[in-house]
């Protein structure tokens, strides 16, 4: 998994900082979202959220594929090897597929590794870049999306992670196991 933590990779050649400057907790919320879940059994994982269809796994599957529907789709990030990511989310009309411990946590760390590489290389001079709907997305849709700066797109994506995985760990509390910030 890819550390923003570090201080080589928070600066520029011309000494700038990047955007991992600023979004370091990120790195940190990461590392506690895969410790959450690296333990986790298939019993656990079908353990419902919102509703009997959105279970931990599957809300896991959403946050992988929303970081790649964004940051890769969106703005152009990452390897053409995570687009399959996208599949994995439950709100699309296709059911996706049940993806296990290991499959959902090498999933969000190649998620992350794209959305790490990407703050490490950005200014903050590059969140005003704005970027149209990608043309894959539907007329309707992309009239409703409209033009979208870097900077809602990042936050977007960030706030995101953070409602899903406090929906987690609210889930997991009913049962006794530890949530994001552990046993609170």
């Amino acid at each position: 998994m890819q550390s923003i933590d570090s201080k080589e990779s928070m600066k520029t050649d011309s000494n700038q900082p990047t955007l991992a400057t600023f979004y370091s907790g990120w790195a940190t919320y990461q590392r506690m979202l895969i410790k959450m879940i690296r333990p986790l059994s298939p019993d656990q994982l079908a353990i419902p959220v919102s509703s009997p269809r959105w279970t931990v796994g599957r809300t896991l599957q959403h946050i992988a594929a929303n970081r790649v529907w964004w940051f890769q789709l969106w703005m152009g990030e990452g390897s053409s090897e995570l687009s399959p990511l996208t599949r994995w989310d439950p709100s699309e009309a296709n059911e996706p597929p049940i993806i296990d411990t290991d499959g959902l946590v090498a999933g969000l760390a190649d998620s992350w590794d794209m959305v790490a590489n990407a703050l490490a290389k950005w200014l903050p001079s590059d969140l005003a870049h704005e970027f149209a709907p990608p043309k894959v997305l539907s007329e309707e849709e992309q009239n409703a999306f409209g033009t979208t700066s870097r900077q809602w797109i990042i936050w977007h994506v960030f706030e995101h992670e953070i409602h899903h995985g406090g929906e987690i760990s609210l889930a997991f509390g009913k049962y006794g196991l530890p949530g994001i910030y552990g046993n609170f």
